[in-house]
């Protein structure tokens, strides 16, 4: 396992280039649902932080092993953490095998290879966002996870947003009638500005840029979000796509060091949906001006939704029943939910599924799978 994602970022930078709104507060779990759970991270950089200190927050839940191929990382890690254990391999983990769950928090391009075996071993796991790098890999490891019967999420953290379960919530209620088109947009600049730090200068951005690193590009990083926030909120999935994307020039023979700049910058998609809605999805790093910008709105036959989120704040605006005359938009009460670390647990000791799950992430990677497809034969409509 080749932890190529997580170096050491800037102070100011988000542990991942998606970051939920910090104005997002969870919930508490519910009293009596502290069962015991052993939890081993896989992969110690910049992102398993976050997932440590979130974890480590929840009653009950204990930090026993970390594993990472870079032992000097892997026991600052540790000790940052007060996590006991530490193993090099996948293999030893399970040959230990004291822990009940597991979180994958490897660069893209391993999630496949270090998941498998703890699915086959009957751990539940999480696995960081997009689950595979293509849909075939997906699609075994959402199978494998359902023939062990174990508790498989997807950590697609905008789930984490009021503001979106609630439009989610609106939407499968009918408060604004059948949907009929929807557009979302995920902007970021820091190809154009050091608000993150030098992003020439840093693997943690430079590998995001370079498909032999394990990029897919925007489309594999951010776009996998809006991909999921959109088609959430809007109450289907897609059964089309056309998809154009491009890749900049942004370094001298299109490399820094080992890395080539091959990955795509920006893409924009058409979906169709099987409610018979369609939209436009976009996600660029060349969007000047927006550090971390996040827009959808959804139209209906019934009235309108936005979900407009920041690094600051998100916001659930709507115009329903008689303010759709005067096209008035009001913002819209959203309550706060749990966590996805929460749900995680809370399913685990419930016995229960946890959504997103990994079959809904083998059906964002086939989405993804096809938008690529449609730029590379420079197709209209590639079916889903």
């Amino acid at each position: 396992m080749t932890d190529l994602a997580n170096a050491t970022t800037a102070p100011t930078a988000p542990a991942d280039s998606a970051q939920m709104a910090p104005d997002e507060a969870p919930v508490r779990a519910p009293e009596g649902s502290e069962r015991p759970v052993r939890l081993l991270i896989v992969g110690t950089g910049g992102m398993a932080r976050a997932h440590a200190e979130k974890f480590g927050a929840i009653p009950g839940v204990s930090l026993v092993a970390g594993i990472d191929t870079n032992p000097e990382r892997l026991k600052a890690f540790n000790d940052t953490h007060g996590i006991p254990q530490g193993f090099a391999s996948v293999q030893e983990a399970l040959a230990w095998g004291e822990f009940d769950a597991v979180t994958n928090v490897t660069p893209d391009a391993v999630h496949y290879g270090t998941t498998l075996p703890f699915l086959a071993a009957g751990k539940h796991v999480m696995c960081e966002k997009p689950l595979a790098a293509n849909y075939a890999h997906a699609a075994e490891m959402a199978q494998a996870a359902s023939l062990a019967g174990v508790v498989n999420m997807v950590n697609l953290t905008y789930r984490n947003v009021p503001a979106l379960n609630e439009a989610a919530r609106l939407v499968q209620e009918g408060a604004i009638g059948e949907v009929r088109h929807f557009e979302a947009s995920y902007l970021q600049s820091w190809l154009t500005q050091p608000a993150w730090g030098e992003w020439s200068e840093s693997p943690t951005w430079l590998w995001r840029l370079s498909k032999s690193h394990g990029s897919m590009g925007v489309l594999g990083d951010v776009g996998v979000h809006i991909l999921d926030f959109a088609t959430f909120a809007a109450g289907s999935i897609p059964t089309n796509v056309s998809c154009r994307l491009a890749t900049f020039d942004k370094a001298e023979g299109g490399r820094i060091g080992e890395y080539v700049l091959d990955a795509n910058d920006s893409a924009v998609m058409h979906l169709r949906l099987a409610n018979g809605a369609t939209g436009v999805v976009h996600a660029s790093r060349y969007a000047s001006g927006h550090l971390n910008d996040l827009s959808l709105r959804i139209y209906g036959t019934k009235g309108g939704l936005e979900v407009l989120g920041n690094n600051e704040k998100s916001v659930l605006r709507g115009s329903l029943g008689e303010d759709m005359l005067s096209g008035t938009w009001r913002d819209l009460p959203a309550p706060s939910v749990l966590t996805n670390y929460q749900r995680f647990i809370a399913a685990i000791r419930a016995g229960t599924p946890a959504l997103p799950d990994f079959a809904r992430g083998a059906a964002l990677q086939k989405v993804l799978d096809q938008a690529v497809a449609s730029d590379e034969a420079r197709s209209l409509d590639m079916p889903v």
